[in-house]
């Protein structure tokens, strides 16, 4: 990996987040030549604003963090956010009726939100993997590929646990080449990045994306 700034989602997502902390967060990806900010809806046309002329893609979230929304309502969220200028939709999956076992909605809830993507945004599916156990973390990325949206993404990281290799190698032996990998949650430092990388995620989601490359200096 030459360059790992190039793969990280530069991410601030917290509740408690100013406008200010936006504009830091853009002006790091800007210096550093982050793929992209990753932040909340309400941030999408700021984000927009200060990055309009950079190369630095803007990524949000849609049912974050818990996945619970109606399918509509995550539709919604992805055609407004699109409209305010993000080129990348991170959406959590409906853990719930995953765990139930209602795989159909599953389907339809990740369908709603490409559907409104269109060609206009990449799709990331969020699966949650700490509340997963093996046998459904498999059957969410199937999910997500039948679905047609173009990553799975580990976690939101404001649930029980992050990222880890193994569940990365895992997802990556599902989806083969058909889909690329987002590892998400917990990643604070150079060796744990590029772990997740070799494990097969070619995007990694962070806050502590400047550590991180200060690390590989």
């Amino acid at each position: 990996m030459d360059n790992i700034a190039s793969v990280i989602d530069h991410t601030l997502l917290k509740p408690e987040t100013t406008e200010e902390m936006i504009i830091k967060l853009c002006k790091e990806a800007e210096e550093y030549g982050f793929y992209s900010v990753c932040v909340n809806p309400n941030y999408v046309s700021l984000a927009s604003e200060i990055l309009g002329d950079s190369d630095v893609k803007i990524a949000t979230v849609v049912g974050f963090p818990l996945g619970a929304n109606t399918k509509e309502v995550k539709a919604y969220e992805t055609r407004k956010a699109i409209e305010d200028g993000a080129h990348e939709i991170d959406m959590v999956i409906n853990i719930g009726a995953l765990k139930s076992k209602d795989f159909s909605k599953v389907k339809e809830d990740i369908e709603a939100v490409v559907d409104a993507a269109g060609k206009e945004a990449i799709v990331k599916v969020i699966i949650e993997t700490c509340l997963l156990t093996d046998e459904e973390k498999v059957k969410a990325c199937e999910l997500a590929m039948e679905a047609g949206a173009h990553f799975v993404k580990t976690s939101t990281g404001f649930s029980t646990g992050g990222a880890t290799v193994e569940d990365v190698k895992l997802m990556k032996s599902v989806v083969g080449d058909k889909m690329e990998i987002k590892a998400s949650g917990g990643i604070r430092d150079y060796q744990k990045a590029m772990a997740m990388i070799e494990a097969g995620a070619s995007r990694i989601g962070a806050s502590a994306s400047v550590h991180i490359v200060e690390g590989e200096k």
